[in-house]
């Protein structure tokens, strides 16, 4: 189980908390990643540029 459960659940379950955090930064990373036009819409035909964007966007979301 990643997900926790809800505090007022009767039984509560086990998570993995470390797990849980790293999956809250790689969706927080995507979500930043399609504020980026270019690649929400995919402009670039070939994936090689496609990637390129990706790769350029990546180290600007990095760097903030």
């Amino acid at each position: 189980m990643v997900i926790p459960p809800k505090r007022n659940r009767v039984s509560q379950r086990e998570y993995d908390k470390s797990l849980y955090t790293e999956r809250y930064l790689m969706e927080n990373f995507f979500a930043q990643l399609k504020q980026y036009r270019a690649i929400a819409t995919r402009y670039d035909k070939r994936a090689i540029n496609f990637l390129g964007a990706i790769y350029l966007a990546a180290t600007v979301i990095w760097l903030n």
